[in-house]
């Protein structure tokens, strides 16, 4: 059972509810604008897209044993990795294999698709390797794209590329539903990144809170959470999703709290975890609450 616990660590297992929640959404537009779908085919595209996860949250365990980051983290529930590599160093080979492997599962369900489905998928597909592989050791040292990439990689890729595997085409509705976790995903790792400011400024990483600061990325933190619900709001209203799906705004009444302690608490990291919490409810509640809407349309 321990070496289970030490081989499974680095997949971060908890963190994976958000792929399902994405990729649901996808299923939900394919289905609002298509009517019928292959459910073979979107199990195929869910294990690719965790499949994808996986390789990300691996890779990222092993770059940070390797920069020797571990060692220099505070962890928290939602950030610092997982700890297997700093107690059970021996495993990190182990970790860089399941990284591989990983990602080797999801470009070969990617060809097939791209077989199925056409080279219009391939634009997506070579975007989506690049961000798992580069991500750790290249994106995270620039602001702009360590901000993006996370809301990228769970937003327009996984949404539209769930949404085009299923029905052939692409759509705006896809498109438009995809911005919602591009900005909450976004939001996600940037809160996330608050505790570790002063061990990655040390190993070299910029993402915002480390150039502008913790206050001031709170800033930036709101701007895309209430660009998340803008999305959903400009959707129904030039009719690119169902009415129903407003039920997704539902989280509002947790995003105002969370907004207001990461302003508030932005310093001290002990009483922000908590709103942090709230913060990954938010990530997935409201994927799929918009997904709900648009399979009831």
């Amino acid at each position: 059972m321990t070496n289970l616990k030490h081989l499974l660590g680095p997949m971060r297992i908890p963190f994976l509810v958000l792929t399902p929640a994405c990729v649901l959404l996808g299923l939900g537009t394919a289905v609002c604008t298509s009517g019928q779908v292959s459910m073979r085919y979107f199990v195929l595209t869910l294990i690719g897209a965790i499949s994808a996860h996986i390789s990300v949250n691996a890779f990222n365990e092993y770059f940070d044993f390797k920069s020797g980051l571990d060692y220099r983290t505070a962890r928290t529930p939602f950030s610092g990795g997982s700890g297997t590599l700093p107690e059970k160093p021996d495993m990190a080979r182990s970790a860089l294999n399941t990284a591989l492997i990983t990602f080797a599962i999801t470009g070969l369900i990617g060809l097939f698709f791209l077989y199925v489905r056409g080279l219009s998928l391939l634009p997506l597909g070579v975007v989506g390797l690049l961000v798992i592989f580069t991500y750790t050791p290249w994106l995270a040292r620039n602001p702009f794209l360590s901000l993006i990439a996370p809301g990228l990689g769970f937003g327009p890729l996984m949404v539209m590329g769930t949404h085009f595997v299923l029905t052939g085409e692409y759509s705006w509705t896809a498109f438009i539903a995809s911005l919602v976790p591009f900005f909450l995903v976004s939001d996600l790792l940037l809160l996330n990144q608050f505790p570790d400011v002063e061990p990655d400024r040390s190993i070299g990483r910029k993402h915002f809170p480390i150039v502008v600061g913790r206050q001031s990325s709170t800033f930036i933190y709101g701007a895309l959470l209430l660009s998340a619900y803008l999305s959903i709001i400009f959707g129904v209203y030039f009719e690119y999703l169902p009415k129903v799906s407003l039920i997704g705004l539902v989280t509002i009444v947790i995003a105002v709290p969370a907004l207001v302690g990461a302003f508030r608490y932005a310093e001290n990291i002990e009483k922000l975890l908590p709103y942090m919490g709230l913060n990954v409810i938010i990530n997935i509640i409201t994927p799929v609450l918009v997904a709900v809407g648009l399979f009831v349309a």
